[in-house]
This record gives C-alpha cells, structure tokens and sequence, in this order.
C-alpha cells in the first residue's frame, strides 16, 4: 500500500465511524434538549433527572440500529481485508 491508498482507507474509516455515531448522538441529543426545555419550563432543576431518559434513549437506539451498524462494519471489515488480500 502507498501513502494515498492509506490515506483513502483512513478516510473510509473516519466517515464510517462518524456514519455509525450519529444516530445515537442526534437521539441523546434530541431528548436531552427535550428534557432541558421541560425543566426550564417547569423550573424543576435536577440534574438526575438528564441523565436517566438520555440512557435509556441511548441503550435504545443502540438495540435499534445495531444490526445495521454491524453490517456497515463487516462490510467495511471485507473491503479492506479484500485489499489486503489483493497486495493493496
């Protein structure tokens, strides 16, 4: 391999771990300006109570696209090792 082809597989990567992770941030986020527009709203300023619905989002949204990520990821994981096997 030669430094572009490894520059091209580090930026496969790159892309594909940000393709992975925003789902999962855009739902932590969702639901934790959600819940910060409740509490601003009803003044209720406990920091508890972020935490717990962004985890369960979050523990959620994994079960949920899980299957899809580790496709992406095997399909990846193939790719490369097809370059690999090829010399490059």
């Amino acid at each position: 391999m030669n430094e572009t082809e490894i520059i091209d597989v580090t930026r496969q990567a790159l892309l594909l771990t940000v393709q992975i992770s925003l789902p999962i941030l855009i739902i932590g986020l969702l639901v934790g300006v959600s819940i910060a527009l409740v509490q601003a709203l009803t003044q209720v300023q406990e920091i508890t109570l972020v935490f717990v619905p962004k985890i369960v989002a979050i523990f959620l949204s994994l079960f949920f696209f899980l299957p899809w990520m580790g496709n992406i990821l095997v399909v990846f994981m193939q790719t490369l090792a097809e370059r690999i096997i090829a010399g490059g």
